[in-house]
């Protein structure tokens, strides 16, 4: 439950990727989220009329504070979308929508945001000991991007992290994946794990294991590629879904040497949470190992996958949160 002074209700929530944007409503005090819908981004010209639709469609009435994730770095008033065609004014956008307080988040600081939040339920431990209290967590997920964060403790609390990790240069760990990068780097110029770990990425990385076996890629999406590894139809879709899981090993371990990440790793995003056991016995966690002198203390850091059905709403009403109560939650 939500508290903080009443003239901070109603509170809007949302989560915007680069495909779907999603929404939710906090009435009061003492109040939960709910009234959640996803609406996809292509049906609107702008975050403006996708708040309206949802407030229109719920019957709700007008919010006072509000807050969203979105798939892109804040940096100033002006946002444009990396990964859709949303070009907006923060400010702009607060008065067209009436509100007294807006603030925008990178959609994966938000999701940072909500991990201490999330229960036992939430989440699948794929390997690793128990986390460490009061350590640094990581955070990545694949979706239409990849995107990236963590929490670092900051007294009581921790402090979420805001960048763009996902934009990283992706490495090889063997003669294989060599071959594979430089194939797409024929293509890129400048092959980040974005362009391996997300949707478009899983496509393009299809393609790369097609052409360098030296055979026809059939044009296939991401979902249609997902789908046939899982059902073992086609070796092609299994042997690219099981580097991809190599390749987010990778990336994750980085991640989590880079932060000391000893109270654990979490992942998110549109893609891994619907690869079940496929993921749990795919080349992740080997790979997240995978890193010479440091395996023995990354085989401690747990790693986690996130099923909470709207963890990104979860983390914007959190912080939501923090500036009504001052920090306290």
């Amino acid at each position: 439950m939500f508290s903080g002074p009443r003239d901070t209700f109603p509170r809007l929530v949302g989560d915007i990727g680069g495909t779907n944007a999603r929404f939710a409503f906090i009435a009061g005090p003492g109040e939960e989220i709910n009234a959640m819908r996803t609406l996809p981004c292509s049906d609107f010209p702008g975050p403006a009329e996708a708040i309206e639709h949802f407030l229109a469609q719920g019957g709700l009435p007008r919010p006072r504070w509000c807050a969203f994730g979105i798939a892109n770095p804040i940096n100033g008033d002006f946002v444009r979308m990396t990964n859709h065609d949303w070009a907006f004014s923060i400010r702009e956008l607060q008065e067209r929508v009436g509100l007294a307080r807006l603030d925008v988040l990178n959609d994966f600081t938000a999701l940072a945001m909500a991990l201490p939040a999330l229960t036992a339920g939430d989440v699948v431990q794929v390997g690793g000991g128990a986390p460490v209290a009061r350590r640094a967590i990581g955070l990545l997920g694949a979706g239409t991007g990849l995107g990236i964060s963590g929490l670092v403790p900051n007294g009581n609390d921790y402090a979420p992290l805001e960048g763009e990790g996902g934009h990283v240069t992706l490495a090889a760990s063997n003669p294989h994946e060599a071959g594979l990068i430089a194939w797409l780097s024929t293509r890129y110029p400048h092959v980040s794990a974005e362009r391996v770990l997300s949707g478009p990425g899983l496509v393009a990385l299809y393609e790369a294991h097609a052409a360098v076996a030296g055979i026809d890629a059939e044009p296939l999406t991401a979902a249609q590629i997902s789908s046939r590894a899982l059902d073992g139809t086609s070796s092609l879709c299994v042997e690219t879904l099981q580097t991809f899981c190599a390749f987010l090993g990778t990336v994750a371990a980085d991640l989590a040497l880079i932060l000391g990440a000893r109270g654990g790793m979490y992942v998110g995003g549109g893609i891994v949470p619907k690869l079940g056991e496929f993921f749990t016995h795919s080349p992740f966690r080997q790979r997240f190992e995978d890193k010479g002198r440091f395996s023995e203390y990354l085989a401690q850091i747990p790693t986690y996958v996130i099923h909470a059905p709207y963890p990104g709403l979860i983390g914007a009403a959190r912080a939501l949160e923090r500036a009504a109560t001052g920090g306290r939650e």
